[in-house]
């Protein structure tokens, strides 16, 4: 690993701190008239060619100024960035957002993602439970005409999930309500990532064998299970946001961008990639994400949970050039906050 001293630590943290706030190339003037660090403009523009040549920094135009690389800002992240505080304000909004909604869970991941956009100006992004990663409450079959039914399922944590099934039989509702009663005792208490286990274990016994109630319910619940337990969705607010920034003013650039916006499953494989990393805040930073279509764009999340279960993740998407010192903190409070309101709906 590249070792730098602390006179290149302090530059290199001068130009990204200038540059996130002004968007600008960073001239070594510039750093010296601002950020006092005693030495001449010659000599801060030595350790900036240097930064340059071991790959922290890069000189969009010659006779320009410098701006950070993906390489430059990873290292300012990890080693050199300070927090800011959040101020009372923020945190008192974040709140009456949050806690207006509690009682309705999709309407408090869609605030969460409104919120996020509002007060860090750029794309606010929740990532919605899968059914894996909770526990059946309820599970209910609507006849909604001939040889299709709907399938309602509501988990502990007030997640409400359904879908309709085309059936190659026609079913009453009172068979369906007898149904929706075996099932419901049948997963009583079982994880839903177990379920389809749960439910091919009960096919192998000898009275579903000979009893059409049990063999038909099973099928159309193996059927539900295998189709939308690992589903996931997800709340965007705020995608317009990134109009804003300079370094997207490009026209085709920008159209990519809201292209991949509206392909919702590119955003979703993003956010399951933080998923698998360890807990707390992530940021994956232009080509961390491994998505040719979001070069130049940067996400900060952070997981949220009920009780020990991992359920999703939430975060900011912008460029490079975000302010992560008050952002990180934005995200990681929202996080910790929206993981005690998912505590709540267990009883409704």
């Amino acid at each position: 690993m590249t070792e730098l001293t602390k006179r290149d630590q302090q530059v290199l943290e001068a130009v990204i701190t200038d540059h996130i706030h002004s968007g600008d190339p960073v001239g070594s003037r510039t750093i010296s008239k601002r950020y006092g660090l005693k030495v001449s403009s010659a000599t801060i523009r030595n350790v900036m060619a240097d930064l340059e040549e071991m790959g922290f920094l890069q000189q969009p135009h010659t006779s320009a100024g410098r701006i950070p690389t993906e390489k430059g800002l990873r290292f300012y992240l990890d080693s050199l960035m300070q927090f800011r505080e959040m101020e009372e304000g923020e945190r008192r909004l974040i709140r009456k957002a949050l806690e207006e909604t509690q009682q309705d869970i999709k309407g408090l991941l869609q605030r969460t993602s409104r919120i996020l956009s509002r007060l860090c100006k750029q794309a606010g992004v929740v990532l919605w439970p899968r059914l894996s990663s909770t526990h059946l409450k309820q599970i209910e079959f609507i006849r909604l005409r001939r040889q299709q039914i709907m399938v309602i399922l509501i988990s502990k944590s007030g997640l409400v999930h359904h879908t309709v099934l085309d059936w190659e039989e026609d079913i009453t509702q009172d068979e369906l309500d007898k149904y929706g009663r075996y099932l419901n005792d049948l997963l009583e208490d079982v994880p839903l990532g177990k379920a389809k286990e749960r439910i091919l274990e009960e096919m192998q016994k000898e009275k579903v064998l000979f009893d059409q109630l049990y063999s038909r319910a099973l099928r159309i619940s193996r059927h539900f299970f295998q189709f939308n337990l690992e589903k996931s969705d997800i709340y965007i607010e705020g995608q317009t946001n990134l109009l804003n920034n300079p370094e997207f003013s490009d026209v085709e650039r920008m159209r990519r961008i809201l292209e991949t916006f509206e392909d919702k499953s590119r955003i979703i494989r993003l956010l399951d990639k933080t998923l698998n990393m360890s807990s707390g805040v992530q940021i994956i930073l232009g080509q961390e994400s491994e998505l040719e279509e979001l070069q130049g764009i940067s996400l900060i999340s952070s997981p949220y949970r009920k009780g020990d279960t991992l359920l999703g993740v939430l975060g900011v998407i912008g460029p490079l050039r975000m302010d992560y010192s008050r952002i990180i903190p934005v995200v990681e409070f929202t996080a910790g906050l929206l993981s005690q309101l998912m505590e709540e709906p267990e009883d409704y």
